[in-house]
């Protein structure tokens, strides 16, 4: 029996120090850039890895070169450039994607769109070629499209699975819980707070009401906490003055559920991620929630839970914008040549 809003079941701690054995090829695309390769480096040392496929248009070899001389049993190959794409690709058990360029200061995710966009249907494609069983996990932004796009292209060539194609938005939960629990004074690891919707901006919606173990707040602060969440990245993007957005943060939630999906894949049982899946949940064809995750990827959409109404006000604020930004992902593909 599982619990919906239980803490994921694979800390990302408890991932790399784990006896578990598997044979899964995981290949990373984008494997050079700075989320590509701190996500990399956490792939290399856990053991549900067995081999590592690292793609991207430039350096590859030489990152390849470097996580392979660490003592763990991942074997690491690299490639570089479309003309090895579909090496990188074929067998793979797992895909992850942080291919595509970071935010600047004054970029909105959907600034990212028409270079990122084209990335992730490129991408989307080799996969439905070489790899079409495989479980695709996509962190390019903006997320609320290129889930879409990556869908649409699937569907093109016959192999769309919904139970294998997932949006990453790990880190909106992980900062969910950091920021709660510094300020309630608790320890960020026994913190675990569902955020469902989408991945940018209001779309992001931290169902604090909902958070283990129970926390409350006075009104005014609920709002600023929820608008820290909804534009943390923001926050990270200023910090850094124009040099690049949110990377290990982002590589540290990407390893979490790209093991949470390896276990559930191994048939470790109560596996719950959230995830910006295909869904019924809402009004919205692309929705975030928790997910049991099973060996052949969502087991079970575990749904919103119980509102409160603030939270329902901030769902029902987030509907123009994601089914806008789907419906952009969708329209993308259709007027592909």
């Amino acid at each position: 029996m599982f619990v919906r809003a239980a803490r994921p079941t694979v800390s990302l701690a408890r991932s790399l120090s784990t006896s578990t054995q598997n044979n899964a090829k995981v290949a990373v695309l984008g494997a050079s850039g700075g989320i590509g390769q701190p996500l990399s480096l956490l792939l290399k040392n856990s053991p549900l890895v067995s081999h590592l496929s690292l793609f991207d248009i430039a350096h590859t070899p030489g990152v390849a070169a470097d996580l392979s001389h660490i003592e763990t049993r991942a074997n690491v190959t690299g490639h570089m450039g479309p003309d090895q794409l579909d090496a990188a690709l074929q067998g793979c058990d797992v895909v992850v994607i942080p291919a595509g360029v970071p935010r600047k200061p004054g970029m909105t995710r959907d600034d990212l769109f028409n270079t990122n966009a084209t990335i992730v249907a490129t991408l989307a494609d080799a996969c439905a070629r070489n790899c079409p069983e495989a479980m695709i996990c996509i962190i390019a932004n903006p997320v609320n499209s290129t889930i879409p796009i990556a869908s649409e292209v699937m569907k093109k060539y016959g192999v769309y699975n919904p139970n294998r194609m997932f949006g990453v938005t790990t880190l909106d939960i992980v900062r969910a819980n950091a920021f709660v629990a510094e300020l309630k004074g608790l320890d960020p690891a026994r913190v675990n707070i569902p955020v469902i919707g989408g991945h940018a901006g209001k779309t992001i919606i931290p169902l604090i009401s909902q958070c283990t173990p129970k926390v409350e707040f006075p009104a005014d602060q609920l709002a600023a906490l929820t608008a820290r969440i909804q534009e943390a990245g923001t926050e990270v993007v200023k910090a850094k003055a124009g040099a690049g957005s949110a990377t290990l943060s982002m590589a540290y939630a990407g390893a979490r559920f790209t093991f949470s999906v390896l276990d559930a894949m191994n048939g470790k049982e109560g596996v719950v991620e959230c995830g910006y899946v295909r869904s019924e949940e809402t009004e919205c064809k692309y929705f975030s929630t928790p997910l049991l995750l099973g060996k052949s990827g969502i087991e079970k959409n575990l749904g919103l839970g119980k509102l409160t109404a603030f939270e329902e006000q901030l769902v029902a604020e987030a509907m123009t914008e994601l089914k806008a930004s789907i419906k952009k992902g969708e329209d993308f593909v259709a007027n592909m040549k």
